[in-house]
């Protein structure tokens, strides 16, 4: 049986944040071998699983929005984190919550919590590779999409009350041309009602700036 010794794992993984079983699939391993040496190193806690096939070492710190990226591929960051991300709302947000086309669900590990939402493929767009830290990148929402996500996801989300409950502000960097256009695209009043309702609270604060 070809096994691999842990010094080749230190030096195939390098400063990569994450790795999967992928990654040791070199020369003689089969997948079968690096999954049981992977379960053994984890065992001894020499390497932290954080879902079936994707690991860290336990000295590395990757950002979490890479880390919620890699727990499902294909998903991006957005709603409440996004938006605190951009620093369109004032609370500290502590879920990673992302958007995704396949089934949504939970994960917990050493790197925070992560949350997903399901949404249509029709809706999948309005998305950014962002350079994060250092040469970390993430799929994240736009500050225009991440708003329309919630509100798309949120019963009543388009109320006044509900939007004006988000205490909104920096909106000078949203595009509000750009929201109406993913607005209109998702064929949805209730986010075309909701761009409307932004647009209002976006000129409101810009009056009460230019005002001081």
């Amino acid at each position: 049986m070809t096994i691999m010794r842990w010094q080749e794992l230190q030096y195939i993984v390098q400063d990569q944040p994450l790795f999967e079983t992928s990654l040791l699939l070199t020369g003689n391993v089969t997948r079968h071998n690096a999954q049981r040496q992977l379960s053994d190193w984890t065992a001894i806690q020499k390497i932290i699983q954080l879902r079936r096939g994707v690991y860290a070492l336990p000295d590395k710190s990757p950002h979490p929005f890479t880390v919620a990226n890699r727990l499902v591929m294909g998903s991006y960051v957005s709603l409440q984190m996004a938006l605190s991300y951009y620093h369109l709302i004032p609370e500290h947000v502590a879920v990673v919550t992302s958007i995704t086309t396949q089934r949504p669900g939970k994960f917990e590990n050493k790197f925070g919590r992560f949350s997903y939402r399901h949404i249509t493929p029709s809706l999948f767009y309005g998305i950014d590779y962002r350079l994060l830290v250092g040469d970390e990148y993430a799929y994240v929402a736009t500050p225009e999409k991440a708003l329309l996500d919630l509100i798309y996801l949120r019963p009543q989300g388009d109320s006044n009350a509900y939007i004006e409950s988000l205490r909104l502000q920096n909106l000078e960097i949203l595009d509000i041309d750009q929201l109406h256009h993913f607005a209109e695209q998702s064929g949805k009043p209730k986010l075309q009602r909701a761009a409307a309702i932004i647009e209002r609270i976006a000129q409101d604060e810009a009056a009460e700036y230019v005002s001081l």
